[in-house]
Formats: structure tokens, C-alpha cells, sequence
């Protein structure tokens, strides 16, 4: 008899800094007797945070993967960071996923951080369930959060389990599909959950969200609208499927509720996840890219196909080296396999696999189509990369990351640690995409980036603890970028004899500023019968390459538009590094006519505080250059929205917590380039 195969859900774990994403995950893994005890993210012992600092921090730095079992069913779970410095993890990890549970707070709602994650599962059009966590904390409003998750994210939320009480007064949900009570045990760690009957005060509430859940469903259901108006009874097994086929569509968005440091709602969590969530082989086929046909493909989430997979993560490990965090698509991968590096172009050979359990391992010989695992042996992978069969040359969907918007010089103490600190930082750049490291070309500095403040915080820590590193550190520096404001049109002329023989270019250039956030183009107004193809992609290798260095500080240089219109060239003295040089000092010297400006980083500001203070900090904040843009009451705090130049917010969360006697939090995230005002 054939063997059953095994169910699966690929899931993350989504939301705003503490919402209680770890907690619940811990809860997850106690009940799914992956682990035998529960770690608590304030005692630094939670399971999913291992790195040190995570521990020391209280914070999720990195995504952790792992894989436990619930009703016979394998669910492999990320649990993501809040912060939004570390934004590219939760990125990584919803390119990989097929659904996610967004954790909301029951008293602050839908928060700052909340909604960011929220559009990047939208762009991966990944489907998702709620879950209001911390119903026992004082102000928590289930129903509140409902409707601000139907105004702020524009989703259609649909509970399907109501709270019964509030803050101290919260004992256990009514389960709106079975119309039964749930309770948990405290005694037994709410392993154990009592069902019963729905009290009659309750019934009324209960009755009247079950009928809210009944119209909601009916516009899924003719079915359902059918039996509901002739006032039969509905099958629980039609509901549910109901739900499940609205929520893969994206459609609906169920919504749960509980408090996970009390141990209670949680297994509900469990159950919606296998009862409303797709499986691999549910999800419509992949749409990926011929590399040498250039032309889309579609390939079948079939173990039976060719092999495709994408590395989401790379994690570098001391004893074992470059773990690379995969996801199969389609086929499998097995030990000794020999795969090829599609965007690189080479042959990769797995030397191992496993399955990850946070920062633990478990060794394993094959990862069958829509599982997660890791592989060792990898050389030319990075994050981004499709594995893929040989002679089945496709590439899958790109990741894309935020640049970097602030930057530190850092040099070793030693020469000793010159080279210790360079494979550090090759390290450190190859696990995170939104982590840069550069030479400075007139200092010799090395400069590192991130996302913000305590991103290369982080880093630097790692770098001298984690890799033993002695290096001096210096303050943060904005990282700026530079434009023009008017259009310049320039003819460079290049003459130079290298090598015994004369080289000569010339070309006309005209450049033009693009509105801020449009990006830079090369356009080429002349046909190749006027100036051949190979010379026209010299100019363009030349134009290309200036962008990075700059036009008078030396920072990239930013929404730009160069356009080719005249170009000459005699065969005799033509050659194509002539036109790659002429271009790239045509460009420089039309940007330099063409009023040049410097573009600094203005940040998005998300600022939570109490009502009494709200003054101060919008005071402080206009200090700083920042420009209030909306304020909303909520049950607990105020939120003000705010815009603010990166070099003024520098050491703000020292300064917030003075103003707020240490109540108030923010959160910050690049927004866009804007002209350096004189004041900074």
C-alpha cells in the first residue's frame, strides 16, 4: 500500500514589536510537544529567540524556523521580528510562506508596525488569520480591534471566536462555528480545555455574532444563504469550508482570540491554521522566468517535476559554515544532489540537509516539494538565489529590500584583526541583505549601513562578541544621496593612446531630473546603424557605473534620467572602453552643470504615548525638524504620525523616554529622499 503523504502548512508568525509573536509561538511548540517546557521571552529562555542578544534584549532580531506536528498535520512556522530595522527578515520569510498569523495587541490594536507587515503579506498575496492576543491586559477591546483592522487594513475580518469577559475578568472564548464555550485549565498550563454549553446570559452576544459570521458567509455560500434563509440548520463541516475557500482567496480574514501568557486560546490558533490555511499543493502553480529563454514558465508544486527552490535566508554558522534556508517549490532535493546556482550560473552540490528546530538541527536526506529546510555545501548561493535542476535553467520571483539609510565607519584595533574583521563583515553581508559594507575610496575607511540605529547596533555587537573582534567604532552617519535640478545637455570628447594604440570617443549627453522616488534611466536616442550596439552598451556600462560613485560628494547619485543623443566614432580609432570612459565623464561633468543638489533620508515617525504628554513630544519633534501629520486617540495612548529628517532623530528614544518618563515607544522607517535642508 502506498504511503500517505503527510499534510503541511508553511506559516509565519506576523506582527507589530511585542504583540506576543514569540510567546505564542513558544505556546505553540509546548502543545505540539515539540518542546517540554515554555520559555518566556522576559526570562530570556524562549525557545525561537537563541541568539544572545535576542535573550539580552527581549527582542526577535532574526526569523527562526522550526517544525512540529499538530492532528497528524507537519506545519513548519517563522517566527519574525517586530522591529522594523529588521524588516528584510519578515520579507524573506513571506516570500516562502503560504500563510500567516497576523498577532495583534487587544489593547493597542492595529499599531504602526502592524500595518507594514500586513502590506508585505498583500504583495505576496499571502493568505492569513488573526489573532488578538493579550485579552487580560487592562484596556484590551477585542471588538475594537476588529474594526480597526477592517478600517486601517482594508481586510474583511470575520471572528470566529468572541471573548468572554475582559482584562482580569477574561476566562475563555465562545466559539462562534460550535456555539460552545471554551476554558482553559490554569492548573495543567491550559493543556486541557473544557468545553461547555453557552451560558444563557452569554447567549445573546453569542447569537448575535454567530449570525454576523452566518451573512458574512453567505455571500461565499449559496448554500449557506439558502439553509440561513429557510432557518435550518447549518453543517459545521460546510462553515468551515466556507471560510477556508474565502480565506485561500484572500477574501476573508478570520479572526481569533486569547491570551497567550495565560496559556489560553492558543490551541484554537492550531486548529484554524490547519482548518482555514492552504496547503503547498492547493496554491496555484509558480509563474517563474526562463533564464536563457527569457520567457514565463509554469511549473507545478508536484514532487514529480524538476527541482525548484529559493534560498530566503543564509545564516553562517562556526562549525558547520553557510546554512542556506531553503524553500522547494517543486521536485526535491536529496543529499549528494548536484543543483545549479540559476543567477549565478554554477553547479552547487549539497553535501547535507536539516531540518531546523530554532538554532538546534536535526539531520535529514531529502526536502520534498512545499518543505523548508536547510542545505550545507552551498558556495555561490545568497539570498534570492533559485536552485533549480540542470537543464532547467528557471528563475524564481526576486526578493526586494529597502536600501540602507545609515552608516558607521568601524576599523580594527589591530592588524591582526584586519582580516578577522573583513570575513566578519563578508559574514554579516551575506546573511542580510539590507546590511552593506563599502571602502571609502579617499580615507581607505571601511563603512558599514543598516536600516537604523539599532540595526548596526546589533551588528556591531555581533561583530565584537560574537566574532571576537576588536575595532574601533564611530558615531552614525546618514547616508545621503545626490540629484540634479535642471536639464544639461554635454559633449565629452576622449582621446587617449594606451597600449601603442589611440583611443577615441565622443558622445553627447542629456540629463534631467526625474521626480524624487522614480529612480534613475539610460535611454539611447540613436540607432545602432549610427552607433553600433556593442559601443552604445559601452556608454551604457558607463552611465550605470557613475550612478554609485556620485556627482560631488561622492554619494550615489539618485533620480536621473541620461539620455544618448549624438555620438561620432571612426573605426580605425573607435574602441569600446573609450566610450565607456567618455560617458561616465560626460555624465559627471553634465551633473555638474546641471545644479547639483544633496538628498537626505526623511523617516516615517510612529510615536506611542500617553495623553498627558502628547505635547511635549510633538514640541520635541518640531525641534527636530519633523512635521506632525495625523494623531489618533487610542484606548491607552496617543499615536502621532510624523515626518522627520534621519540626522535629527539620532539618540531619539533616549530623548522619548525623558519626555514620557519611559512610557512612550516609536517606531521609524526610511521614507523618502528629500532636498538637505540648510538648517542640517
Amino acid at each position: 500500500m502506498a504511503k500517505q503523504k503527510t499534510a503541511i502548512r508553511n506559516i509565519g508568525i506576523i506582527a507589530h514589536i511585542d504583540a506576543g509573536k514569540t510567546t505564542t509561538t513558544e505556546r505553540v511548540l509546548f502543545y505540539t510537544h515539540k518542546s517540554h517546557r515554555m520559555g518566556e521571552v522576559d526570562e530570556g529562555t524562549a525557545t525561537m529567540d537563541w541568539m544572545t542578544q535576542e535573550q539580552n534584549r527581549g527582542i526577535t532580531i532574526v526569523s527562526a524556523a522550526t517544525t512540529c506536528y499538530w492532528r497528524k498535520t507537519k506545519i513548519n512556522i517563522i517566527d519574525t521580528p517586530g522591529h522594523v530595522d529588521f524588516t528584510a527578515e519578515v520579507e524573506r520569510s513571506l516570500r516562502v510562506l503560504d500563510g500567516a498569523v497576523g498577532i495583534f495587541c487587544a489593547v493597542g490594536g492595529v499599531e504602526p508596525q502592524s500595518e507594514t507587515v500586513w502590506h508585505q503579506a498583500d504583495r505576496y498575496r499571502v493568505p492569513c488569520i488573526a489573532y488578538i492576543n493579550k485579552m487580560d491586559r487592562v484596556g484590551a477591546d477585542f471588538f475594537a480591534v476588529v474594526n480597526e483592522i477592517r478600517e486601517k487594513l482594508t481586510a474583511n475580518p470575520l471572528p470566529v471566536s468572541i471573548p468572554i469577559g475582559k482584562d482580569s475578568s477574561y476566562e475563555g472564548n465562545i466559539d462562534l462555528i460550535n456555539m460552545k464555550e471554551l476554558h482553559w485549565d490554569i492548573d495543567d498550563e491550559g493543556s486541557e480545555i473544557r468545553i461547555s454549553d453557552i451560558r444563557d446570559d452569554l447567549q445573546p452576544l453569542a447569537n448575535e455574532w454567530h449570525d454576523k459570521l452566518l451573512d458574512a458567509l453567505s455571500a461565499f455560500s449559496e448554500e449557506i444563504t439558502d439553509l440561513y434563509l429557510e432557518s435550518r440548520e447549518i453543517p459545521t463541516e460546510l462553515i468551515i469550508s466556507t471560510i477556508r475557500k474565502a480565506t485561500i482567496a484572500r477574501e476573508l480574514l478570520p479572526v481569533l482570540v486569547g491570551s497567550s501568557l495565560k496559556n489560553k486560546g492558543v490551541q484554537p490558533v492550531l486548529d484554524a491554521i490547519l482548518a482555514y490555511l492552504p496547503s503547498p499543493e492547493e496554491l496555484k502553480p509558480i509563474i517563474a522566468l526562463h533564464a536563457k529563454k527569457n520567457n514565463p514558465i509554469t511549473i507545478n508544486r508536484e514532487e514529480m517535476e524538476q527541482c525548484s527552490a529559493l534560498v530566503f535566508k543564509i545564516q553562517h554558522d562556526r562549525e558547520m559554515g553557510t546554512l542556506c534556508y531553503l524553500r522547494v517549490y517543486s521536485g526535491s532535493i536529496k543529499t549528494g544532489s548536484v543543483l545549479i546556482s540559476v543567477n549565478a550560473a554554477k553547479k552547487e552540490r549539497i553535501n547535507r540537509l536539516l531540518r531546523m528546530h530554532a538554532n538546534n538541527h536535526e539531520q535529514i536526506s531529502e526536502i520534498k516539494a512545499g518543505e523548508i529546510g536547510v542545505a550545507i555545501g552551498l558556495k555561490f548561493a545568497r539570498t534570492g538565489e533559485t536552485l533549480a535542476s540542470e537543464g532547467f535553467p528557471i528563475i524564481l520571483e526576486m526578493m526586494n529590500f529597502p536600501e540602507p539609510v545609515i552608516s558607521v565607519a568601524i576599523e580594527p584595533k589591530t592588524m591582526g584583526d584586519q582580516d578577522k574583521l573583513r570575513n566578519a563583515l563578508a559574514n554579516l553581508h551575506k546573511e542580510d541583505p539590507t546590511f552593506d559594507v563599502r571602502e571609502n575610496d579617499e580615507t581607505g575607511q571601511l563603512i558599514i549601513s543598516g536600516m537604523g540605529e539599532l540595526h548596526l547596533d546589533v551588528v556591531v555587537t555581533r561583530i565584537l562578541e560574537e566574532y571576537k573582534v576588536d575595532a574601533n567604532v564611530g558615531k552614525p552617519q546618514v547616508s545621503y544621496r545626490e540629484s540634479i535640478t535642471s536639464a544639461e545637455t554635454h559633449t565629452e570628447f576622449y582621446h587617449r593612446a594606451l597600449a601603442g594604440k589611440e583611443h577615441a570617443a565622443s558622445v553627447t549627453l542629456k540629463v534631467e531630473p526625474q521626480r524624487r522616488g522614480e529612480g534613475n534611466l539610460f535611454v539611447s536616442e540613436i540607432s545602432p546603424t549610427v552607433l553600433p550596439a556593442s559601443y552604445q552598451e559601452a556608454v551604457r556600462r558607463g552611465i550605470i557605473g557613475s550612478f554609485s560613485s556620485g556627482i560631488v560628494m561622492g554619494y550615489p547619485a539618485v533620480d536621473i534620467k541620461v539620455s544618448l543623443i549624438k555620438a561620432e566614432f571612426q573605426e580605425t580609432t573607435a574602441s569600446e572602453i573609450a566610450f565607456e570612459i567618455s560617458s561616465s565623464l560626460g555624465f559627471d561633468n553634465a551633473c555638474r552643470k546641471a545644479g547639483p543638489i544633496l538628498l537626505e533620508p526623511l523617516m516615517q515617525v510612529d510615536i506611542m504615548c500617553p495623553s498627558e504628554q502628547v505635547g511635549d513630544v510633538i514640541s520635541n519633534l518640531s525641534q527636530r525638524g519633523g512635521h506632525v501629520e495625523s494623531m489618533e486617540s487610542r484606548p491607552a495612548y496617543e499615536l502621532v504620525k510624523a515626518k522627520a529628517p534621519l540626522i535629527k532623530m539620532f539618540g531619539y528614544s533616549t530623548a522619548l523616554r525623558s519626555l514620557t518618563q519611559g512610557r512612550g515607544t516609536f517606531s521609524m522607517e526610511f521614507s523618502h529622499f528629500m532636498e538637505r535642508s540648510n538648517s542640517n
